[in-house]
């Protein structure tokens, strides 16, 4: 394979976990909340995948649980903001840290093992032309996304839900069940980031693996207008610039400068979303009237 051929292939591997992160945040995000547990939920169904597949030696079985193990998640996370009108950022952040340690004790209590679960023989994820199926998945997703939010009643709903309350309940519309299943979607889309970072390339868990994956995905969503294809173009920039951060390494270019390169390039698509932003709200600029725009009344005009 041409040396264009391998970093093709590196960037969609780097990518596809972050795409299914942005999505996931996507979802709710068009319902009107902040997701920023995607993280937690990535981590915890990255665990469940493995220690499910090492168990039973199946893959659907280990995808399986990620998805029961990320819907758990999201729905605390739906309970505490939808149910209880908590606020999403600091449920978010709660999920985050019950993730993180919840991760930590399972594998110090069950795997005797805290520095990470590494099963021996663990089955492959079926590929396709090098690329596994959930990263074709995550591909597909994008344009599965796009014509449920935009082409269904019930993706219509949920953007009523989210950018008009009022409206939509007038409209018959219950919002807090559309924002409860952007919610679940956004774990179940979460699910499969996990999993496919887990069981794809690298077979093993590690505690805090996901690096900060779902929050790159969060402003990958943010970057791209929180729309499925925007979001997905987004992503791609940040698949390639970790795609491109790896190359470096082989240049002898420092490890923290090349640990560096995607989050910078996430402050930076931040910066960029907010600078759009304000430039949508600030008022169209009023050219002052000049002494040669004001026409003197000819006779016989009325006053």
């Amino acid at each position: 394979m041409t040396a264009a051929g391998l970093f093709a292939g590196a960037a969609l591997s780097q990518t596809a976990p972050i795409l299914l992160a942005a999505l996931a945040a996507m979802f709710t995000q068009r319902a009107n909340i902040l997701n920023v547990a995607v993280e937690g939920m990535m981590l915890a169904a990255a665990l469940a995948a493995i220690a499910v597949g090492q168990a039973s030696g199946s893959i659907a079985l280990g995808v399986a649980a990620a998805l029961g193990v990320a819907l758990a998640l999201a729905g605390l996370f739906g309970g505490i903001t939808v149910g209880l009108g908590a606020d999403a950022i600091v449920a978010g952040l709660g999920i985050n840290l019950l993730a993180s340690g919840g991760t930590l004790f399972v594998l110090e209590e069950v795997y005797d093992s805290p520095g990470g679960l590494r099963p021996d023989n663990f089955p492959d994820l079926p590929a396709l032309q090098g690329q596994s199926v959930i990263v074709l998945a995550s591909l597909l997703l994008v344009p599965i996304s796009a014509v449920f939010l935009y082409r269904t009643p019930l993706g219509a709903a949920l953007r009523a839900a989210g950018e008009d309350a009022a409206a939509a309940r007038a409209a018959g519309i219950s919002v807090a069940r559309m924002r409860l299943l952007s919610v679940l979607l956004s774990g179940a889309v979460a699910a499969l980031g996990g999993a496919e970072l887990a069981m794809d390339k690298l077979h093993f868990f590690l505690p805090a693996m996901t690096s900060g994956r779902g929050f790159i995905g969060l402003a990958a969503m943010l970057f791209g207008g929180g729309t499925p294809w925007g979001t997905a173009a987004a992503a791609f920039v940040f698949g390639i610039a970790g795609a491109a951060a790896d190359r470096l390494q082989a240049w002898q270019v420092p490890s923290e400068f090349v640990l560096m390169v995607p989050y910078a390039t996430a402050v930076v698509a931040l910066t960029a979303a907010r600078l759009r932003a304000i430039a949508r709200l600030r008022p169209a600029a009023v050219r002052p009237v000049r002494p040669t725009d004001v026409k003197p009344l000819a006779e016989g005009d009325p006053a």
